[in-house]
């Protein structure tokens, strides 16, 4: 085996938000299994539901009817869930740690910048409660899966909303400091596509899964998050001094 390289130092950090931030990601999965339960088709497996977390929600409503075969057309099924989904947005809640962690990094001084792949419609349902959390967020610094700097099929598992997260940071910076690195950013992420983008990215990746894909995900989860990343069970499990914040 080779050496492994010296990690970077962190100057910024950038979160998804779905079931990373805020517990959306249980209410996708209870609109999918009441839809499938309708039609009389099994729970939504957790290998199935990894696949689907962070994609746009086209695409992973068309993976989703690849597995399922539900007798609907790809943007039929996407909207009988979106109006289920609408409903259920004013129920989301931070997630464990959350508003801690991005008050700690805040206090630090280093840049955050949102990245998901919500589109601003629902975006604003499920945020519009949680001002203590979202609030912590320059809006500036927020890219959104709707974003026209985000081409049309270059959402995760691709690196670009990383990217253009990273590049709102970069752009707010002072003409005499030095830009930002990708290896310099470390990305919260708790579904694997995002993962990917982020290492494709050339970021450092700090992966934050539901304890039920964790568990599918076991034996090969060091594998998933590469050299420089690393698995933590919530946010508040973060140690600053690992990334020198």
């Amino acid at each position: 085996m080779g050496a492994t390289r010296e990690r970077p130092a962190i100057r910024a950090c950038i979160f998804d938000m779905d079931g990373l931030l805020i517990n959306s990601e249980d209410i996708y999965s209870e609109v999918t299994n009441s839809v499938l339960k309708e039609h009389g088709k099994p729970t939504l497996p957790w290998s199935v539901k990894a696949d689907l977390q962070g994609r746009p929600g086209t695409e992973a409503t068309a993976r989703l009817l690849e597995w399922s075969q539900l007798p609907y057309s790809p943007e039929e099924l996407y909207g009988i869930f979106a109006k289920r989904q609408q409903t259920r947005w004013k129920d989301t809640v931070s997630m464990p740690g959350a508003v801690e962690l991005l008050q700690k990094l805040k206090a630090k001084g280093v840049p955050v910048a949102l990245a998901t792949s919500s589109h601003r419609g629902n975006y604003l349902l499920k945020t519009a409660h949680l001002g203590h959390l979202f609030g912590l967020f320059d809006d500036a610094n927020m890219v959104l899966g709707d974003d026209p700097r985000i081409p049309k099929g270059r959402g995760k598992p691709a690196p670009d909303i990383w990217l253009v997260a990273l590049a709102t940071l970069n752009a707010k910076l002072p003409d005499h400091v030095e830009l930002i690195k990708p290896e310099e950013c470390l990305i919260f992420e708790d579904g694997i596509p995002g993962v990917m983008g982020a290492k494709e990215a050339g970021c450092q990746v700090v992966w934050v899964p539901h304890p039920m894909i964790l568990n599918e995900f076991e034996d090969t989860k060091h594998e998933i998050v590469g050299e420089w990343g690393e698995v933590l069970p919530s946010l508040d499990a973060l140690e600053f001094v690992k990334y020198g914040l």
